[in-house]
């Protein structure tokens, strides 16, 4: 059956007595075999094995450190404890063949070949950041799923979703519903859309019995929403406890609750949770299912720790997926990432009467970047070398 409907890292029912309790668990490494992996990755499948050895030599030489387990690239998961999604979420592991032979999987098109991204509420304390900050997240895209133009929708106030909201009952912070959310960007797709994606400061709800969700997406509409409310430090300092006793989607004077609401400090650890998120859920809309083959960016989280331990980078298998959905040049895909992490100033604003000294100090915080550009040049250095 078609899968229409997800919610992706973070989501979490409410607790019961016995579920809220996190069993011990020794950590532990997923450590599949040499075989397992190299299957995974090139398929017995004639025609899979004829469409990989048509790949550069380059690229070849990179994917096959999947299952080199001297690898310095790519390293097995490594599960710290019960509450990890791979151990409290089990799922049927997608290889490359079951990716290719999805037949409800989507890809780009000539006519439908955009990436869309839909700012929802603010994302900074001044319109200029907001801006800046969905520019930097643009660039990232553009240059994560090479080969495709992402652009952004102006941005929209929480009322205009018409949107039910409550007050988590844990956090007593305001939460949106992220179903609701879907809805309204289900009506506002553009006809040239492969995927159109809200983003959000305000944390998200999936349903009333369920704590809180990252993101949620329809892979059928090619629609997802993600909030980036947990990946601020300062979280937890805001109470809305008792302002809204039931959550309500009524009149727009009801929405003001969100006029003053609480935006995180734009961060180079916002910036990087925010850009790991944003891909990886898009990663999702294009097929790309939980990776259970080594560490990588399309691993589930549940929980903001485990969140940061996945690493930005994409595993051979899940690489080799991407590739066949947007056909790039991996060597081209690595250098657009690295332009983006080098090119810090591009297209600051410049000063004007209405904007504060403050807001000027735009240069894309970057710090928290430097291993993934470190990771990136080792790949080219792979990828680059002269002779088989």
């Amino acid at each position: 059956m078609e899968e229409t409907s997800h919610c992706w890292p973070g989501a979490y029912r409410k607790p019961t007595t016995s579920a809220s309790r996190v069993l011990g668990l020794k950590m532990q490494v997923v450590q599949h075999s040499e075989h397992t992996l190299k299957t995974a990755l090139i398929s017995k499948n004639p025609v899979l094995v004829s469409q990989y050895e048509k790949l550069t030599v380059g690229e070849q030489r990179l994917m096959n450190e999947a299952f080199q387990p001297t690898s310095e690239l790519f390293r097995p998961i490594t599960v710290y404890s019960q509450s990890d999604w791979i151990t409290s979420h089990p799922e049927a592991p997608q290889d490359f063949e079951k990716f290719f032979s999805d037949p409800y999987r989507k890809a780009p098109t000539p006519e439908k070949s955009n990436i869309y991204i839909q700012p929802i509420g603010s994302l900074g304390n001044s319109r200029v950041i907001s801006e800046e900050y969905v520019k930097w997240l643009k660039g990232y895209c553009e240059a994560f799923f090479y080969g495709l133009t992402v652009k952004f929708l102006e941005p929209v106030s929480i009322s205009a979703t018409k949107c039910s909201f409550r007050v988590n009952d844990h956090t007593q912070n305001l939460q949106i519903h992220a179903g609701h959310i879907l809805t309204f960007l289900k009506k506002k797709k553009p006809e040239d859309a492969f995927c159109v994606v809200g983003i959000t400061m305000i944390d998200l709800y999936p349903r009333d019995s369920w704590n809180f969700v990252f993101g949620q997406a329809s892979l059928t509409e090619g629609v997802g929403i993600f909030s980036f409310a947990r990946y601020g430090k300062d979280f937890h300092s805001s109470c809305y406890k008792g302002t809204v006793t039931k959550a309500k989607r009524t009149s727009s004077s009801e929405y003001s609750i969100f006029d003053n609401y609480y935006i995180p400090e734009i961060t180079s650890v916002l910036l990087l949770r925010s850009c790991k998120t944003l891909t990886h859920e898009i990663g999702h809309i294009f097929g790309l299912r939980h990776c259970q083959w080594l560490a990588c960016l399309m691993q589930g989280s549940n929980h903001l720790e485990e969140a940061d331990r996945r690493p930005l980078n994409l595993c051979p298998i899940c690489l080799r997926k991407l590739q066949c959905a947007l056909g790039f040049d991996v060597v081209e895909r690595y250098k657009a990432l690295l332009r983006w992490l080098d090119d810090e100033c591009k297209d600051t604003p410049r000063a004007t009467p209405e904007h504060s000294y403050e807001d000027l100090n735009l240069t894309k915080p970057v710090e928290a970047f430097q291993e993934w550009k470190e990771w990136i040049l080792k790949c080219l250095a792979v990828l680059q070398k002269e002779g088989p």
